[in-house]
């Protein structure tokens, strides 16, 4: 009998073991410098979701730089994605579907969170970062859209981390008052700080999920990519990443251009539409309220987070130079929409930019009748909102630049309009996220998932796409003008957009365009 009951001890105790460790081995835990934070497991992915790289932003801390996250006692529970940015009530439109989009019920200004998919097996692993910083025109966007979901680029050997950062008026309101409160004596840019604050996150913490905090690549579509130039641009980044890769957005030729008195006037103004008499009366009023004064609020070239003046900064030098793989989709061009002209007012309009020279763009710019117009407008918005900026950036760094255009249609779903390679089209192919994007894909799609996510993977480990397998991509070379075409077929295209290019540049235009 007392043997029979030492037996079913002995088994009740290994079963408990048992279930304690396999419990572990699903949520693994790791010890940030705020305390600990458990997740769960996908495979042989660890996943982490919403943990807090900043005190939320409310209250009194509304409108001011992030604050440090302040350290708690026991685990905190990551597992599930934190709320978005405040922003409008986001709704699918066109072409960018629900799986582009932010999902909607869960907006609040508590939304400074971070997202982290790791395959590592210790801290000591030292894998290579990549931080994804997302689009929405800086007025809306969020880390837990479906087709930035972290796990297949992280079974590549890959530390993936999403970020969130505030939008819209919450994330880049400049005015006088707010500026008093700061000894920068700006205002403005809270959201570009964000994204600074989860970089320091990562410097500090990634370690401890496996990664290399001296091997961290920042990523970022439209607005995102702006983001990464910013970044790029900004003293308050130094030293925080190694690479990085901007899509579809560039600053140089004057994307982010606000003067920072104008969008102190603009908060003035705003306060007035508010009724407040302070930002004290700024404050207390609902974030609901704000959103639906309506506003366009973006990045401030304030001199502190950004330099008053980018081209001239970059031409200069002072910046955070490193390798870089950039490009754009061609249905950027698209993206602005574009104003109505007959061949005389495109003709004048021409005459009155380029003087003399106008003859030289017509001949890369036609426009005499209604369709050459058209296409001529779609191309100079595309040579502005980022073919321009990336090729610019040739001239300004030390180190090889990858540069490539994505033209690959994505395939129609049945009643689906076909939108072509439209603006984020790209992203799924880049992150290996074909799978969270609902459509009837065909293998080349697969194929052009495979290669283009593997040039990413390469860049992220190496600071170089090339790799086994895959299609030589030459770094850009001024005199050969090699672009990557990623097309149904991936192929080196030399000379794409040379001439104008050249054109272009010889005038350091500034156009103004809405942002995105």
């Amino acid at each position: 009998m007392k043997r029979s009951f030492c037996k079913i001890l002995l088994l009740l105790i290994g079963a408990v073991l048992y279930l304690s460790l396999n419990s572990s081995a699903q949520q693994p835990v790791v010890n940030t410098v705020n305390g600990l934070v458990s997740g769960y497991k996908s495979g042989d992915i660890s996943i982490f979701k919403g943990i807090p790289f900043a005190e939320p932003p409310v209250g009194d801390l509304r409108w001011k730089a992030p604050e440090p996250k302040k350290a708690w006692k026991g685990t905190l529970e990551c597992r599930q994605f934190s709320a978005s940015p405040m922003q409008r009530n986001p709704v699918p439109f066109m072409m960018w579907t629900e799986e582009f989009i932010t999902p909607p019920g869960n907006l609040s200004e508590d939304c400074l969170y971070l997202n982290v998919w790791t395959p590592f097996k210790s801290s000591g692993d030292k894998l290579p970062v990549f931080v994804w910083i997302y689009g929405g025109g800086f007025s809306s966007g969020s880390a837990a859209c479906a087709v930035y979901d972290g796990e297949e680029m992280s079974k590549k050997g890959i530390v993936f981390v999403s970020i969130n950062y505030r939008v819209g008026v919450f994330g880049f309101l400049a005015h006088p008052e707010l500026s008093s409160e700061t000894e920068s004596k700006v205002s403005g840019n809270y959201g570009l700080m964000d994204q600074v604050a989860a970089l320091k996150w990562v410097r500090d913490n990634i370690g401890a999920f496996g990664g290399d905090p001296a091997k961290v690549t920042i990523c970022g579509q439209s607005a995102g990519s702006m983001s990464v130039w910013s970044m790029i641009a900004s003293p308050l980044a130094k030293g925080l990443f190694r690479g990085a890769i901007p899509q579809s957005g560039g600053i140089v030729t004057g994307m982010i251009n606000n003067d920072f008195g104008a969008a102190e006037k603009s908060g003035k103004a705003f306060m007035e539409k508010m009724k407040a008499a302070d930002i004290k009366g700024l404050r207390s009023k609902t974030a609901e309220e704000l959103i639906a004064a309506g506003g366009n609020f973006g990045p401030v070239c304030d001199g502190y987070v950004l330099p008053k003046d980018i081209p001239g900064a970059f031409r200069n030098g002072e910046f955070n130079d490193v390798p870089v793989m950039a490009g754009w989709v061609t249905g950027d061009g698209s993206l602005m929409g574009n104003q109505k002209m007959d061949p005389e007012k495109y003709r004048k309009m021409a005459a009155d930019k380029y003087g003399d020279r106008a003859g030289d763009f017509l001949k890369l710019f036609p426009g005499s009748n209604d369709e050459e117009i058209a296409a001529s407008l779609k191309k100079q918005t595309l040579m502005q909102f980022a073919a321009l900026p990336d090729y610019m950036w040739t001239s300004f760094t030390k180190y090889p630049e990858y540069i490539y255009e994505f033209s690959h249609v994505p395939v129609d779903k049945p009643g689906f309009p076909n939108y072509g390679a439209f603006h984020t089209a790209d992203v799924p192919f880049a992150l290996h996220t074909l799978h969270m994007w609902k459509r009837p894909w065909r293998d080349v799609d697969y194929a052009v998932e495979k290669t283009m996510n593997s040039y990413w993977v390469n860049f992220v480990k190496t600071g170089d796409p090339n790799g086994a397998g895959l299609p030589e991509w030459k770094a850009y070379d001024r005199s050969a003008g090699a672009i990557m075409e990623i097309g149904d077929q991936p192929r080196l295209e030399p000379g794409l957009y040379k001439p104008e290019f050249e054109f272009l540049e010889g005038f350091k235009i500034i156009m103004s365009l809405s942002r995105n």
